[in-house]
């Protein structure tokens, strides 16, 4: 479910912003999902953040943009997932909580997968399965926090692969995003790229922080060492 901040004929985004439960939410969106695209894809929102980060990913992956598995985390309608294969990449899984969302989704033809599941808990997915895990437009406000969201994102990346996400400027302190990823660093479980205030929707002059992590060897390293101690 990704969620922006732009002026909405209807009250969709403010109630997802209210809301009080995760299935609320996705009622929200489940609503959202037949007019989302018009409001939030047209061309004069200048919603620049699926395009600048599927870009920004693809240049730093460390393998090519036809053959890089690639998951779509809070995928909604499927514009990340288009500006993905726009630029390039041919291998891609979306991840929603929406029903209704993920419908649109399948519509576009780009998605390899399509997983309902919750961002908000432990992903059911196994470890060190994608090369890159994008996040764009999830983590905002009175939505999806910072854990344990970036830390599964790690988890369920290759050693060397790319973790990119978009945190609404509001919400990069205050939700506990920058700490989170200071954390992860401090961890070893990966390095920290590229982070840097983006254009987020130009035409309403929204900005969010784009965080780019590489998952480290050292991470790989302590999962190990972790089963030894569990067997033994």
């Amino acid at each position: 479910m990704s969620m922006i901040e732009v002026q909405l004929p209807k009250s969709y985004l403010r109630e997802a912003r209210e809301a009080l439960s995760v299935h609320e939410c996705m009622q929200i969106y489940d609503k959202w999902a037949a007019t989302y695209n018009d409001e939030v894809g047209d061309v004069a929102q200048d919603y620049v953040a699926p395009s600048l980060v599927a870009q920004a990913v693809l240049r730093v992956a460390n393998r090519s943009p036809e053959s890089a598995a690639i998951l779509d985390a809070g995928c909604g309608t499927g514009l990340v997932g288009q500006a993905l294969a726009t630029a390039g990449a041919t291998v891609i899984d979306g991840f929603d909580l929406s029903p209704a969302m993920l419908a649109v989704a399948r519509e576009t033809g780009v998605y390899r997968n399509l997983i309902r599941g919750d961002l908000t808990c432990r992903i059911e997915v196994a470890d060190g399965v994608y090369d890159a895990v994008v996040c764009v437009g999830t983590f905002t406000l009175g939505h999806v926090g910072s854990t344990p969201a970036l830390r599964e994102f790690a988890r369920i990346t290759r050693t060397n692969g790319i973790v990119a996400a978009t945190m609404l400027e509001e919400v990069w302190v205050p939700g506990g995003f920058q700490a989170e990823v200071e954390a992860l660093v401090s961890e070893g479980q990966v390095a920290v790229v590229f982070q840097e205030l983006i254009d987020y929707v130009k035409g309403h002059g929204d900005k969010a922080m784009l965080v780019i992590l590489k998952k480290t060897l050292r991470a790989e390293e302590k999962g190990l060492q972790s089963d030894m101690e569990d067997r033994y």
